[in-house]
């Protein structure tokens, strides 16, 4: 019996993405957790290390408008489509209509969890602007609050949904 092939080093490449709207181009392996290039590599401290296993939801990013685990994506899968983090929505000055109805409804205690919750809310919302009590509950299922807000999160999703319904009116 031979023994198994030493693994080989993992090597880094050129890839451009686009992450808020801004390309960027990274020296990085293929196989690189997303996450790491967001926070590391382009200061994006939105999307959190949580299980790093892709079942907490803290880490998740839109990509290509669906709700992604970044910490489980390698970035080559982020090349060519379009990333969203957290500070793609808005900021301080300016919230995302989503940002400022959980700013509102104090819908946080540690807040490690509010990355995953507002990101699932705004793919939820694009698809679905006025979703029940329990689409929201099927939407957010994937991501833990352990602090045990859950029931300001779902005031304010439902708050989301009027001010995003008022501002496709506008």
């Amino acid at each position: 019996m031979t023994a198994p092939a030493p693994p080989r080093p993992l090597e880094s490449e050129s890839l451009t993405l686009t992450v808020n709207g801004a390309t960027r181009t990274i020296e990085a392996a293929r196989d690189t957790p997303l996450l790491y290039i967001l926070r590391n590599d382009f200061a994006l401290n939105g999307p959190k290390y949580g299980c790093g296993l892709g079942q907490c939801g803290a880490c998740t990013v839109l990509l290509a408008g669906g709700a992604a685990r970044s910490c489980v994506v390698p970035v080559a899968a982020a090349v060519g489509r379009e990333t969203l983090t957290l500070e793609g929505l808005g900021d301080a000055a300016a919230p995302h209509p989503i940002q400022r109805a959980f700013i509102e409804e104090q819908a946080a205690q540690c807040g490690y969890c509010l990355n995953g919750m507002i990101m699932s809310t705004k793919v939820l919302l694009d698809r679905h602007p006025a979703p029940s009590d329990d689409r929201i509950r099927e939407a957010l299922r994937f991501n833990y609050c352990r602090c045990g807000t859950h029931v300001e999160i779902m005031r304010a999703v439902r708050r989301a949904a009027v001010y995003v319904k008022h501002a496709r009116e506008s």
